[in-house]
């Protein structure tokens, strides 16, 4: 497998304002470059549809990175909503990926049920939201880790071996 190229978004009001550090995206962007991965595009933004919406589709149609990785925006709040603007934009959810962050972040924690993060394609691109905290990020990063460089290689036409 070549090296994944990654794009790495934080969806935070305060990350993007500038009023809290994004602790979470930058934990993402170590765990993927210790990997030997190429950080290709990383965004703050803040949590709003459109804005999210605009940049799922820049790193996915500009950048063409395989795989993007949100943190933020996943829970209970009235501006949570990383999920409903991954989906408004993707062509076919995967959710396995989902289900299995919330399964094994139970046995972490029992509020990874409040988590509401999908993952989903558009296009050559998997998107993965993440939690917003960089603890819960790091440990959703290494629950799918492992599974992404098949995931790539299967979206580009290979095979399940």
């Amino acid at each position: 497998m070549s090296e994944l190229r990654i794009g790495v978004l934080t969806c935070s009001d305060t990350r993007s304002a500038g009023t809290a550090e994004d602790t979470s995206g930058k934990a993402l962007i170590e765990l993927a470059q210790a990997r030997n991965w190429f950080v290709a595009s990383y965004h703050v933004v803040p949590d709003d549809h459109e804005t999210i919406a605009n940049a799922i589709i820049e790193m996915a149609d500009v950048d063409e990175v395989d795989i993007i990785l949100t943190t933020g925006g996943t829970g209970l709040g009235p501006r949570d909503v990383c999920p409903e603007a991954t989906l408004s934009h993707a062509d076919r959810e995967v959710p396995g990926i989902a289900e299995a962050l919330r399964a094994e972040s139970m046995r972490i924690t029992k509020r990874a049920m409040l988590s509401r993060g999908v993952a989903a394609l558009r296009g050559r691109t998997l998107i993965i939201n993440f939690p917003g905290s960089e603890k819960a990020a790091r440990e959703s990063f290494e629950i799918v880790a492992d599974q992404l460089e098949h995931a790539v290689a299967m979206i580009a036409g290979g095979g399940h071996g």
